[in-house]
């Protein structure tokens, strides 16, 4: 009799237990729910807001030549892996060729992103620290907002973060088949991001199976991970193959190791300001006003140190271990997540270190403050002091810099009618009434020397192989080659902005001085070509329209 009591109390005491994990895996379900639907809410504002943000028009151009019969390498030049253009251009091939298409998916992976970090924390942390950094997330959502390969890769990255989650909990060979699928579709979306994931994971691995000196995945699951790994690439490399551009698709994934360095390095946490920006941010206007500004660029300072605490948590994490503490599972869980961290931080700082870059990542960067300043996690009693000051400036922060962008958002009035749908900008742009007036569907042209945007919402083509030219970083026989399908379109006009040039000690100080001095395609459009018109672009820039001096303005 005693023992049929003690064994309802236990089934009881069982049943009580599994109905709260329920109820709190059902809250959980539902503030992943709220956060989706309020993020939405947030970025629609941005949704056809642009202020012609020059690197937009790189995935946007590449994906209408797609559209267009092209063949990425073969036909156009790219140093990005394949997977963003073909993304987009399947968007565009079901859904329409329009701007306001391809930004709705940066819409909805930017509202799947506060899901994700909520998912993250919450496994580590309180549901109200979970909340927190989510909520920063939602804030950091609209930084950048453009089509790039940059966010699909992050959120690639992400996905094959919760699989790597799962897999570490659970040992299932779907969960390992999945990590490996989605680092090798990063990878492929951004070959640096993925290998810095793919390096990170090799590091984990490698450091729990020695520090613990047991296997840590069982033959099934490592060969899930592999396959998974595997099927991408092999699907690329077949079609590639099959259309006899293996070779030159190789060759331009590796360019950039070659190339893309040395005009693009700058120092850790560069914020890419002006002289004229950094006096408007810190010495125009009453203290006050400063102030409120520099609480609103300060998550600009905070987020390239957040990387550090994934540092510091890897090697606390391989201490525990080392020690043979209790809770084995959990500093395995930490060790292997902050080294996925870690090679994400290397990724960065081996090609572009700034503020830009470090934003992508931030779904995956404030994982570690939660972890940081969740009062569980919390051992140092000085942490514990500083951490309700922590919490109200990181809100402080994120929210100015969340309000900052939605006013300049909400604000912008001057509707600009294209080829590709209606866009909203803070300035009007007399750039794209004035091209897609002369110039018909398809027409070829060049738009010398960075704004690729313009070909996509002008519904025009690139003369060149090349969308855009970086002095500096693209070589000399490329200027050729543009050089060459100049004098093969003779009737083909030119959008040029003289001015760039002095926008190249901004945003790429690294520039070799000799690659500012000589623009032989800067001095022959002068030379050959003659100025039609004027033409104020809404990005702030200042463009010539031109035909060969032989030939008559439109």
């Amino acid at each position: 009799m005693e023992i049929t009591r003690e064994r309802s109390s236990a089934l009881h005491s069982r049943a009580d237990v599994l109905c709260e994990r329920s109820a709190a895996d059902r809250l959980d379900w539902l503030i992943a729910f709220v956060l989706f639907v309020f993020t939405v809410v947030y970025l629609s504002a941005f949704l056809r807001y642009s202020v012609l943000e020059p690197d937009e028009g790189i995935v946007l151009e590449g994906a209408q030549r797609i559209l267009d019969g092209q063949l990425p390498y073969r036909d156009f030049f790219s140093f990005y892996t394949p997977g963003s253009f073909y993304f987009v251009a399947g968007l565009f091939r079901v859904f329409g060729d329009s701007f306001a298409v391809a930004r709705f998916s940066i819409l909805i992976i930017g509202a799947v992103f506060p899901v994700l970090t909520f998912s993250f924390a919450r496994r580590g942390c309180s549901r109200g620290m979970a909340v927190f950094v989510a909520l920063l997330t939602v804030l950091a959502g609209a930084y950048r907002f453009l089509v790039l390969h940059n966010w699909y890769s992050t959120f690639l990255a992400c996905l094959a973060f919760y699989a790597l989650l799962e897999m570490l909990e659970t040992h299932r060979p779907v969960w390992a088949f999945a990590t490996g699928s989605l680092c090798a579709l990063t990878t492929l979306v951004e070959q640096s991001k993925g290998a810095g994931l793919c390096l990170g994971l090799v590091l984990g691995f490698w450091t729990v199976r020695f520090a613990q000196r047991k296997r840590l995945f069982r033959g099934s699951e490592w060969a899930g991970f592999f396959a998974g790994f595997a099927w991408p690439f092999l699907l690329v490399a077949g079609y590639f193959g099959a259309k006899h551009s293996l070779a030159i698709m190789l060759n331009d994934w590796v360019w950039p190791l070659r190339h893309y360095g040395l005009s693009n390095h700058v120092r850790y946490g560069y914020q890419n300001w002006s002289d004229y920006s950094r006096g408007v941010i810190f010495r125009t206007g009453p203290a006050w006003a400063i102030a409120v500004k520099v609480l609103i660029v300060s998550s600009g300072f905070v987020v390239p140190v957040l990387p550090f605490l994934a540092v510091g948590s890897y090697a606390y994490g391989l201490q525990q271990l080392r020690r043979g503490t209790e809770y084995p599972q959990r500093w395995a869980y930490q060790t292997v997540s902050s080294s996925a961290l870690i090679g994400l931080l290397l990724s960065i700082v081996l090609s572009r270190a700034d503020i830009i870059h470090f934003m992508y990542l931030i779904p995956l960067w404030l994982v570690p403050i939660a972890w940081t300043l969740d009062v569980s996690n919390l051992s140092s009693g000085l942490l514990l002091r500083c951490r309700t000051c922590l919490i109200a400036f990181l809100a402080v922060s994120f929210g100015l810099m969340g309000l900052a962008m939605l006013s300049t958002a909400t604000g912008a009035h001057a509707e600009l009618a294209t080829r590709r749908g209606v866009i909203k900008t803070n300035k009007t742009d007399n750039v794209i009434s004035y091209v897609t007036a002369y110039n018909a569907p398809g027409q070829a042209m060049l738009v010398y020397p960075y704004l690729p945007l313009y070909y996509y919402l002008t519904g025009t083509r690139s003369l060149a192989r090349l969308d855009y030219f970086q002095p500096g970083m693209n070589t000399t026989k490329q200027a050729e080659e543009i050089l060459a399908s100049l004098g093969t379109h003779p009737d083909a006009p030119v959008l040029f902005e003289p001015a760039f040039l002095a926008k190249i000690g901004t945003s790429w100080p690294g520039t070799p001085i000799g690659d500012i001095a000589r623009d032989p395609l800067g001095d022959y459009i002068a030379r050959t070509y003659k100025v039609c018109g004027l033409l104020h672009s809404a990005s702030d820039s200042l463009f010539e329209y031109m035909v060969r001096s032989d030939r008559k303005c439109p």
